[in-house]
């Protein structure tokens, strides 16, 4: 079994917590003395700098987020009922909150609940662009000139509609 890259927390917590579990946030490892990244995830090294520079495109730090690990449930055995393998991710300043119990593994899931967590806030972001879009070509349709056809359209509607308001009318008494 692979050493875990992140200290275990002394004093009352169950063994195999981490500090994370507490609410501290966990730093991604330094590179290696030989130059090559050090493994995060077990995932391919270009899955994990891809990764790392979602994260720097969308602003997102590893210290925004804050990680917790849970009991997962449903297909995987013993393991996922045993082992806290479902890991929920928050990001603090948007509050945004990821759950990912898809696979056996604690640090693969660790991996897809980063990716769930960038996908949700890319949509977010451009919801938010798309709406704003929207709205502008809402008030440009809104300001735009009238064609003379569909003007002379409205000032029949106009004049159909007054003539039968006319006839609704009392007649005048001379």
């Amino acid at each position: 079994m692979e050493a875990s890259h992140f200290s275990r927390t002394p004093g009352n917590q169950k063994m195999g917590e981490t500090a994370a579990k507490s609410g501290s946030a966990r730093q991604w490892p330094a590179d290696r003395a030989d130059g090559k990244p050090a493994r995060v995830f077990p995932v391919s090294p270009e899955k994990q700098h891809a990764l790392a520079a979602r994260m720097r495109a969308l602003g997102v730090r590893e210290d925004e987020l804050e990680e917790h690990f849970v009991r997962s449930g449903g297909k995987g055995g013993q393991n996922v009922n045993k082992v806290s393998t479902c890991v929920v991710l928050r990001h603090r300043p948007t509050g945004v909150i990821v759950k990912c119990q898809r696979e056996r593994s604690q640090a693969l899931n660790r991996f897809l609940a980063r990716r769930d967590l960038l996908d949700k806030l890319e949509a977010r972001a451009r919801g938010v662009a798309e709406a704003a879009l929207a709205e502008r070509a809402r008030i440009r349709r809104q300001k735009r000139r009238r064609s003379r056809r569909a003007k002379e359209k409205l000032l029949a509607a106009k004049r159909a509609h007054g003539e039968k308001k006319a006839a609704r009318r009392a007649p005048e008494m001379e």
